[in-house]
């Protein structure tokens, strides 16, 4: 068995994006109460024990984002971390799973750390994202959060995350948010790119869907639900929303949009639950990492536990897995 990871854009036809459409999502209701059943009964319905367990949680690895967005990061972090993503597991997992090759979906850092990680993914096959646009409030003027997009693709980035102005949601200026992330995508020129949305910050699910929907119709490859540094980052009924607004929006253009929540995941049992997620509301396209992506570091310990578990029958101090 060989499942690797980094596999890069899908080979379906890129986002080109539409004339904004204030029609798709003007009207648009979203039953908070009914969102919150829906993903509250997710892995009640439906369960994974044993190998196929393990099989969800290798999965969950090679669609993840490793990630160091930290002030204090440095070219030795960055490549530690890199090191890691081309070799998430030790080898008697490896071995225990019977895997020939696993590395994670990319690695992401800021735009000053994307030389180094370039450099030490090389002949990896990993993508390097970097976040942009004045990460994470995005509170800069156009013309330098453009040009950080520029930096960060001239340094080697193969994907761009960049975030929006929410004030242009919560004010329902859909024209002023269209023209932002269009010309975000004019500066990514052939890098992908995923737009991040902060969801925490914009109050209501249905600002969540129509922000997602707006961040499509001007070209986003990706959307994303948060930074990691709003006070509420990804959850299942927001994710259920975009995933919702990804399906209608696909549906209307034949475009397929990638889907990465990022922040507050921590165990595996979350990467359990955004996989089911996705399988039942976009199918099985969106459990590869052209279209998926999972933001969360930390959940990688959690899951070295569990497929430690899995192929010892013993749980192993946190101290004996190598550091995300």
């Amino acid at each position: 068995m060989t499942v690797t990871g980094g596999q890069g854009p899908s080979n379906s036809e890129r986002n080109r994006g539409v004339a904004l459409q204030a029609d798709w999502f003007e009207h648009v209701a979203v039953n908070t109460p009914a969102a919150e059943r829906r993903t509250t009964t997710l892995t009640t319905r439906r369960t994974v024990k044993k190998e196929w367990q393990a099989a969800w949680l290798v999965n969950a690895i090679r669609c993840m984002d490793l990630t160091t967005l930290a002030g204090d990061d440095t070219a030795d972090r960055v490549r530690r971390l890199c090191a890691k993503a081309a070799r998430p597991l030790a080898d008697h997992l490896m071995a225990g799973l019977g895997l020939s090759r696993l590395t994670t979906g990319a690695v992401c850092v800021y735009p000053t750390m994307v030389a180094a990680a370039v450099r030490a993914l090389s002949g990896t096959g990993i993508p390097v994202a970097s976040v942009a646009t004045g990460f994470p409030a995005g509170l800069m003027p156009l013309d330098l959060r453009l040009a950080e997009i520029r930096y960060a693709t001239d340094e080697g980035a193969d994907e761009i995350d960049i975030v929006i102005t929410r004030a242009h949601v919560l004010d329902a200026n859909w024209s002023a948010l269209y023209d932002e992330v269009a010309a975000m995508r004019e500066a990514c020129g052939p890098t992908h790119m995923k737009a991040i949305l902060a969801t925490g910050d914009l109050k209501t699910l249905r600002n969540v869907y129509k922000a997602s929907m707006v961040a499509m119709q001007a070209g986003a490859d990706f959307i994303k639900t948060s930074t990691g540094k709003e006070g509420v980052n990804a959850t299942l009924p927001v994710s259920l929303v975009m995933a919702r607004a990804i399906r209608d929006y696909g549906g209307r253009t034949g475009f397929r949009i990638g889907f990465k929540p990022a922040g507050g995941m921590k165990t595996a049992k979350d990467a359990i639950a955004w996989q089911i997620l996705m399988k039942e509301e976009l199918g099985n396209d969106w459990l590869k990492p052209d279209l998926f992506r999972l933001g969360a570091s930390s959940m990688l310990a959690d899951i070295e536990r569990q497929l430690e578990h899995h192929v010892t029958g013993r749980y192993a101090a946190s101290s004996r897995h190598a550091l995300a």
